[in-house]
């Protein structure tokens, strides 16, 4: 087994997929050269990441509400909460990247290390199966499916939206509700959140509160700041 195999303990049948997982495109940007990268696995890994912490929750959690276990779900597949695993694995380290951004601190960036562990998880899936890609991922998630359990209620996710856009501007999300439907004792709301001239997400709830929070989950598991700009 290779030190990253020892590490992750798990042994590949396909070693080039492990391979795939730990390439930053930088390679390919910095050499302009067609490279193999791990992007095309960060897109499956990410599905099956949602797929098993899902179910995960539909079984622990099975009184909570939808609202409840959408806002658990993005505790968990957050660019944050992934590269807490990643730093846990050591994945920044074997990394193969470009110089460039191994200079300008590209081992330690969490979009790269998040990236690198939704990679990691789809090469697994592809090399191995559905359960034992589930067993991998939620030993490694043991601690924070634990502190979930424990208070499953913590997530904040409007406060956690703004940390993350505020980041990379200061200016602050605005949040819209476009709707009220229904009778009063049962309303239904729809909140938008737009940053930067641009909408983020949408959400509905009982209660503008309850929507405003939704629609940040959607904006934090969407991720449309990533996406190029319309015109």
């Amino acid at each position: 087994m290779t030190p990253l195999e020892q590490r992750i303990g798990y042994k590949f049948r396909n070693s080039l997929l492990l391979a795939e997982a730990m390439t930053h495109p930088s390679i390919g940007y910095e050499t302009q050269r067609h490279h193999l990268d791990n992007q095309r696995l960060e897109f499956l890994g990410d599905a099956v990441l949602q797929l098993i912490f899902t179910r995960h929750l539909f079984d622990l959690f099975p009184k909570h509400s939808e609202g409840l276990l959408t806002k658990m779900r993005a505790r968990l597949v957050s660019r944050e909460g992934l590269k807490v695993h990643a730093v846990a694995l050591g994945l920044g380290e074997f990394l193969m990247m470009g110089r460039g951004e191994e200079k300008s601190g590209g081992r330690t960036r969490a979009a790269a290390l998040a990236d690198a562990f939704e990679a990691l998880v789809g090469a697994i899936y592809l090399d191995s199966d559905l359960l034992t890609v589930d067993q991998f991922v939620l030993n490694v998630a043991e601690e924070e499916l634990a502190r979930l359990l424990a208070d499953p209620e913590e997530a904040n996710p409007k406060g956690q939206l703004q940390e993350l856009l505020q980041s990379m501007s200061p200016k602050s999300p605005l949040y819209v509700i476009l709707s009220s439907e229904g009778p009063e004792h049962a309303k239904k709301f729809t909140s938008a959140i737009f940053w930067l001239g641009e909408e983020l997400g949408r959400g509905a709830g009982g209660s503008k509160k309850e929507a405003e929070i939704a629609a940040a989950v959607d904006a934090q598991i969407h991720e449309r700041w990533k996406l190029p700009k319309t015109v």
